[in-house]
């Protein structure tokens, strides 16, 4: 009996404890989804209607640098053809004047507008004019004019030449002149040149060679080889361009070593 009033007394005081008040459940708050932004990828067009292969899907090495030299060289060997033809007008006029042979008025008008085209200065003696002219109206070899297309173009798969039929990196800085650079400095004013043929592209990067302050070690070498009637090398008249590009004598180096690389090719068009 002692036992069952013990147990009694010992549970009875947590039998009148208030029960814990029972904690309300909360409702999950719903969550609106997040938003998925459509990515719209813009096509850039061309800016020509030139039909150019599809360099970035020519896997076979070979056969994309076969094609690609192929692509280029007909616009480059014309461009330089009509090179030939002026820089022998300018000959013509040199041994003319060398004889004391009057110009008449056609010549001097010549003279005058190809001083204007190559940025000549007309205040120089007739004679001077004409030797400068000389200096500045001459080729790029084949090889060395493709082996920069190749480089400047990532062999014809960059955005520049894609779209413009920019090939040589040239710039413009007239604006519409040509595309945006992505990279391009803010505050920078200059874009890559466009083009609506091959010809003309590769035109205006032999006038750009021809006539820009940046290469006059260029074509200083290039009438060295002609005073000493030697053959215009590739690979010594890229030493002219480190101006061409940032990376300067790498730049060079990387050009010479493409021309040892892909000799093949231009041996061909040679034959």
């Amino acid at each position: 009996m002692f036992l069952v009033l013990l147990s009694v007394g010992l549970i009875a005081p947590f039998t009148f404890l208030p029960l814990p008040e029972s904690t309300p459940t909360e409702e999950p708050v719903p969550v609106a989804p997040k938003a998925v932004k459509k990515v719209i990828k813009i096509v850039e067009q061309p800016l020509h209607t030139v039909t150019l292969p599809d360099f970035a899907k020519i896997r076979d090495v070979k056969e994309k640098k076969r094609r690609f030299f192929a692509f280029i060289k007909p616009a480059v060997q014309a461009e330089n053809k009509k090179i030939l033809i002026l820089r022998a007008e300018v000959a013509r006029l040199i041994a003319q004047l060398s004889l004391e042979q009057p110009f008449s008025a056609e010549e001097h008008t010549l003279v005058s507008s190809l001083s204007k085209k190559y940025k000549v200065s007309e205040k120089f003696s007739l004679l001077r004019q004409l030797y400068e002219l000389q200096l500045k109206i001459d080729i790029i070899p084949l090889a060395l004019v493709l082996v920069q297309a190749a480089n400047e173009s990532a062999w014809g798969t960059s955005r520049f030449a894609r779209i413009g039929l920019n090939f040589f990196g040239v710039w413009c800085y007239r604006e519409g002149c040509g595309m945006v650079p992505g990279s391009r400095n803010t505050g920078a004013k200059h874009e890559v040149a466009a083009y609506s043929s091959i010809s003309l592209g590769v035109a205006r990067y032999l006038h750009n060679i021809n006539t820009n302050g940046a290469y006059t070690v260029f074509r200083s070498i290039r009438g060295q080889l002609r005073d000493q009637n030697q053959p215009l090398a590739p690979e010594i008249l890229a030493t002219g361009l480190m101006r061409y590009s940032e990376r300067g004598i790498d730049y060079v180096l990387e050009l010479t070593d493409m021309i040892r690389h892909n000799r093949h090719y231009f041996a061909l068009y040679n034959k």
